[in-house]
Formats: C-alpha cells, structure tokens, sequence
C-alpha cells in the first residue's frame, strides 16, 4: 500500500524545498542578520535531517527524484514504486514552492523575477557558472550524495545514524555548489520554483532533471560494484 509512504514524500519534499528556498529568500540577505550562503547551505541539510527522522520509517524519507532512481539502481528500491515516489516529489516540491511565494509575495517590491532560489547556469547561475560548469557540478554533486546515503543506509552501518551524515553531505553539497547553479541536485527541488517563476527558470529546467538522475543512476550501479557485499 503506498498511500502512506506517498503522502510522507509529499509532505517531506514540501518541507525541504519551503525549508530550503525559504531560506534562500527570506533570510539569506535579511539586513544585519542575514544567514547568507552557509545559513542556507545548513537549512537544506536540516530539512533532510529533521524529516529522515519524521518519515524515513513510512518511505525511506528520499525527497529527490534523483535519490529514488539511485536506491533503485543500487538494488534497494523496486521498480514499480518509482514513478509514483516521484510524482509525490515533484507535487510536494511545487506546493513547497507555491506557499512560498505566498509568504515572500507580502513584502512590498518581492518580484519572481528575482528567482525564488531557482537552478540556473549562465545568466542565471548565481556566480556567472556556464552550462558545463552546471552540468558537471550537479552531476558529480549527485553521484556523491548518493554514494553517501548508499553507504549510510547500509546493512553493515550503524543503525540509527543515517540521517546525520545525509544531511551533512547535503550541507557540503550546498557549500560548495551554490555559486554556480544555487544547488538542485533534486529535480523535485528545481520544479517547484521553476513553475511558478516560469520563462528561464523553466527553460533551464532540462539540466536539474538530466544531470541528478544521472548521477544518482551511475552512483546506485557503482555501489553495487564496488562497495556491496558478496
């Protein structure tokens, strides 16, 4: 029955992208205590935290197409379960985004046109990055991500611990990849700003889909390769 752990995915990616982006866009640059590139790099990491713990007993708390495609290829997921954990995701990311924009659309002067934290590369990539720069950093930030909840999540690691090195790889994920697309390695995480800003956002959108779920496609095989008991 996956009614249960399909509302829990909604409901955990909700919460990450209206964590995550809403800390990007309320708090980053808040005057005087604004919690700039590393406040937001932490809130993402804390979203996966917090809900890894509130839901990852009802759906394995994945949040990300990218993370389902990968414990998918990395044997730990089935088939028939995938495209319907993703629809939840895309559905929880747009409504995530959707309040939102609620919310930032009450201070006078908020315009979409300032991105709400949507993935970008070129014009819209927060350091000037090109379209290579993005593709090889959000797909190489992917396969680690992914490397690293295979790992944690594995019979052999301690139980119980997961969530805390998955969210502190998320973190450094962010840290490090923020000035060059503003970090999706989630295409759930991309669809839901890029709806409601629209134009580039949308248009730009191709690369936070190809780029993640590759990743996460090659890491879940190379776990299986290299790392996975015999």
């Amino acid at each position: 029955m996956l009614a249960k752990p399909l509302a829990a995915e909604f409901i955990g990616t909700f919460w990450l992208v209206l964590g995550g982006c809403g800390s990007a866009v309320l708090a980053a640059a808040f005057p005087g205590v604004g919690i700039g590139l590393l406040g937001v790099s932490l809130a993402f990491g804390l979203t996966v935290l917090t809900m890894a713990y509130a839901i990852g007993p009802i759906s394995g708390c994945h949040l990300n197409p990218a993370v389902t495609v990968g414990l998918w290829s990395g044997g730990r997921f089935p088939a028939t379960s995938v495209i319907p954990y993703i629809v939840a995701q895309v559905a929880g990311g747009i409504a995530g985004a959707a309040i939102l924009y609620l919310i930032a659309s009450g201070k006078a002067g908020f315009s979409l046109a300032d991105g709400l934290a949507a993935n970008g590369y070129g014009d819209h990539s927060p350091g000037g990055y090109s379209l290579q720069a993005g593709l090889v950093s959000e797909l190489v930030m992917t396969f680690m991500f992914l490397i690293v909840i295979l790992g944690a999540t594995d019979r052999r690691a301690p139980a119980g611990f997961a969530p805390i090195p998955i969210g502190l790889a998320l973190t450094l994920i962010h840290l490090i990849s923020i000035p060059v697309t503003n970090t999706s390695v989630n295409p759930a995480r991309s669809t839901g700003p890029a709806v409601l800003v629209g134009d580039w956002a949308l248009d730009q959108l191709w690369l936070f889909w190809v780029a993640p779920l590759a990743g996460a496609l090659v890491a879940g095989l190379a776990y299986r390769l290299v790392f996975e008991k015999e």
